[in-house]
């Protein structure tokens, strides 16, 4: 962190393809994005060196801005006039991003735990190991061997509880004498967060042959978890390790004025911190070409989860093989042969850079991504989970059950804001697309609104977050987001055409029956009070039938009156369907007529 004062920041993020960097500059009170450069990532041959990547676009920021920011391969500090600037920060998923394994005494425990511990951290979770994972003691072995991970998190047994399992785990691992990912000769991190009863026991089986950590227990008891102090040590050994054997790290490490932080841990802090100043539940999802993170922050528990095989390219088979060709199909407004769907989505993973030429392709494209988005989120759900209270009995059958975790902790109904990213979502020709794909994807029950990051700078945010919150806020909220509009959802389901939902808005009355969607004007910083009576069998949050009132915001889209039921019901008809979908892209104005 400079002594000297805060006005211009310079942030670059080194994705696996491409090395974005933004400039951040105080214009008065408060913070603005004001220039943005690209250029691919040099992790790779020929360069082997990220810098030169990370040199190309500040170069580009250069010439868009006139300020003169590089002298040879030195960023220029502090700033002074049109001369350098006051900070520069990095965050990377280049060259694969943390790769990570973690092991626990038991898989829907100790496992669990060590698994929403390393995605929070911003890792790629390879395998779970656990000692009820029905695996033999020579596969586990060879699953070690063959992985090559970047650390492994090892952990177990509430304190003072099993030290076995947990010894039994760390002498699989010294068996296995697995190799690190990246550099040679040195030794493969393991971090040990497990009962510290068992901790002398650990030292003596990993500690000449591993670079062995021990941090505090992540399940101190069965009731509470305590993922922070692993988290940080996760980042340090990243820092310290990990990065320092890619090539070119340690000169970009010499370069930034704060931690270089893994893409995705740096989209995870601002989701944090935002859901945190606004005192909000979100949820946000960053979709890739390869992968799917989706991050969520409700009652201020942070969770992440990364789908690691549901991307819009490189992985969009497995979104085929995952969701099934009827489940894809549905969401596809006009008649299309399996066989074609099938091609189409062929050709995408083997030319993954092409983009949608026709109209058809993109409503291919965006009917896959709902898919992937809800796949994400089902999975997400899963580890999203708050622990059983310190009430509750627990019997032994209770605390071996895979269900021991407790209940999720996303509640649509509790939900107040859903944030998109990646190219399908940000990139979407008309901002109404991206819109409904959301809401498709994920069902928002009652009023939520949506939004989505505008040019991909929230790994940016996430790290300056670190450094001073409120320039990552008001750049997040001037610059990053782009405001949708505001879902109006009840539950409930009928009769196609029946009487749904009455809703009063400024002043105008709209009915809106069953099946059907409307879209509103709202403008984007336009705020508005909203009536609305419910049929009975249907609800806004308030009762079957009970009238709702909100306080609804605008976007550029608008408020969307969502009165398709939940869950979303498509006619098993195909051709009933395609009328269906027709009927309310148009009434959305998802595509340009005569599309949909």
């Amino acid at each position: 962190m400079p002594d000297h004062p805060l006005n211009v920041v310079l942030a670059t993020d080194c994705g696996s393809t491409t090395t974005k960097a933004i400039l951040i500059e105080k214009v008065g009170d408060a913070w603005r994005q004001t220039f943005r450069g690209e250029a691919p990532t040099t992790v790779e041959a020929p360069f082997e060196d990220v810098t030169r990547g990370v040199l190309n676009s500040i170069q580009e920021i250069e010439e868009l801005s006139g300020r003169r920011i590089l002298d040879g391969e030195r960023i220029l500090t502090p700033a002074d006039g049109k001369t350098g600037v006051d900070l520069y920060i990095s965050t990377s998923s280049a060259g694969g991003g943390l790769q990570m394994m973690v092991a626990g005494a038991v898989k829907a425990m100790t496992g669990e735990s060590a698994q929403r511990c390393a995605l929070g951290a911003g890792a790629i979770v390879m395998d779970v190991l656990a000692s009820n994972d029905g695996r033999l003691g020579h596969e586990r072995i060879e699953r070690i061997r063959h992985l090559r991970p970047d650390m492994i998190l090892l952990s177990g047994g509430t304190d003072g509880g099993t030290v076995s399992h947990v010894v039994e785990m760390a002498e699989y691992i010294a068996a296995a004498d697995p190799r690190p990912r990246l550099g040679q000769g040195y030794k493969l991190p393991i971090i040990y967060a497990g009962n510290q009863d068992a901790r002398a026991k650990v030292e003596a089986v990993l500690g000449e042959q591993t670079a062995l950590l021990v941090t505090e227990n992540l399940r101190p008891t069965l009731e509470r978890e305590n993922l922070m102090p692993a988290r940080h040590k996760i980042h340090d050994v990243f820092l310290e390790h990990v990065m320092q054997q890619a090539p070119g790290y340690k000169k970009l490490i010499s370069w930034a004025g704060a931690p270089i932080m893994p893409t995705p841990g740096a989209v995870g802090l601002i989701m944090e911190a935002i859901a945190k100043r606004q005192g909000i539940n979100l949820v946000g999802v960053d979709i890739g070409g390869a992968t799917t993170d989706v991050f969520s922050v409700f009652r201020g528990v942070f969770n992440r989860t990364v789908s690691a095989n549901l991307g819009m390219s490189y992985s969009i088979s497995n979104v085929l093989a995952e969701a099934g060709l009827a489940n894809l199909l549905r969401w596809v407004p006009f008649p299309i042969e399996e066989a074609d769907l099938r091609d189409r989505i062929k050709n995408k993973m083997i030319r993954p850079t092409t983009v949608p030429q026709t109209l058809d392709e993109l409503m291919v494209e965006q009917a896959i991504c709902r898919e992937a988005l809800r796949l994400a989120f089902d999975q997400h759900r899963l580890l999203a989970v708050g622990l059983k209270g310190v009430q509750q009995e627990r019997s032994v059958a209770d605390a071996f059950e895979q269900k021991s975790s407790g209940q999720s902790l996303i509640d649509l109904w509790k939900l107040d804001l859903i944030v998109g990213s990646g190219g399908v979502l940000s990139h979407a020709p008309r901002r109404i697309q991206s819109m409904l794909m959301m809401v498709d994807a994920y069902q928002p029950l009652g009023v939520t609104r949506l939004s989505v990051d505008s040019i991909f700078m929230m790994p940016h945010l996430g790290v300056l977050s670190t450094v001073n919150e409120k320039a990552a806020a008001d750049v997040f909220d001037r610059d990053c987001m782009v405001y949708l509009g505001t879902c109006l959802a009840p539950s409930g389901s009928g009769k196609p055409g029946a009487a749904c939902l009455e809703v009063r808005l400024k002043g105008e009355t709209h009915a809106v029956p069953f099946g059907e969607l409307k879209l509103l004007p709202l403008a984007p910083e336009e705020e508005a009070d909203l009536e609305a009576v419910p049929s009975r069998g249907f609800d806004l949050g308030a009762g079957s039938g009970k009238p709702f009132k909100a306080r609804v915001k605008g976007g550029v889209v608008g408020l969307l009156i969502d009165c398709r039921g939940r869950p979303l019901a498509l006619s098993e008809d195909p051709k009933v369907r395609v009328d269906q979908l027709g009927r309310w892209f148009r009434a959305a104005g998802m595509y340009p007529e005569g599309g949909g």
